[in-house]
């Protein structure tokens, strides 16, 4: 079985990306699982194409997205992701959509099918600082955790995958000149994603049944 996370290349004047290099210390085996790893674009445009062909390509039973998000001190599984796109800087390639829908066609948002609560339960038992956010922003981070969840919930062939996405903070490197902010060591991040692929290999997923209920987000506030 295989399972997929992608993290992020470096953006906004970083040299790296704290949720990648985490990444790349996973082992290349977790219990049963193949781990594959795949580094994203931070580009609108195309993160999501590239991330569905990984996931034509290796059929992976869980998709694990990973982001970093700087000022934070905790690992932060998100709850849920929103369809819009309203970039506060230029992505790596220039643009910066405002207010723009992902998906026409989508849901105003998806629920993610991660074990949230176990996993931070699981982390912080082992000591590792989390909480669940309620909401990944309107950057790249958001738009590829609602092109994931769009994906699965869209294709008969592939609604049996276990997607979401996680936020990590800066790592030590990264903070020398940011005084005050939080980091944890690339050691302590990978610690904390090896802890949370064991959770969501290990645990049911109890799904959010989004369509017994209308939910409406009003973007222009």
């Amino acid at each position: 079985m295989n399972l997929l996370i992608t993290g992020f290349e470096p953006f906004d004047s970083e040299t790296v990306n704290s949720g990648y290099e985490a990444i790349k210390l996973l082992p290349d085996k977790i219990l049963d699982y193949n781990i594959i790893k795949l580094e994203l674009p931070v580009i609108f445009e195309d993160s999501i194409d590239i991330l569905i062909k990984a996931i034509e390509n290796f059929n992976p039973s869980i998709v694990l997205c990973i982001g970093q998000a700087g000022g934070q001190a905790n690992i932060i599984p998100e709850r849920v992701a929103i369809n819009i796109d309203d970039a506060r800087i230029p992505d790596n390639k220039g643009m910066q959509p405002v207010d723009v829908p992902i998906f026409k066609d989508g849901e105003n948002a998806y629920f993610s099918k991660l074990p949230i609560k176990k996993i931070v339960e699981n982390l912080k038992s082992e000591n590792i600082p989390a909480d669940i956010s309620n909401s990944a922003g309107t950057y790249v981070c958001n738009h590829i955790m609602y092109g994931l969840l769009y994906f699965i919930n869209k294709n008969k062939e592939y609604n049996s995958i276990i997607g979401g996405f996680i936020h990590v903070p800066y790592l030590e490197t990264q903070v020398v000149n940011k005084p005050n902010t939080p980091s944890m060591t690339t050691e302590e991040i990978c610690r904390a994603l090896k802890i949370s692929i064991e959770t969501i290999i290990k645990e049911p997923v109890k799904n959010i049944d989004t369509k017994k209920k209308s939910y409406f987000f009003d973007f222009s506030v």
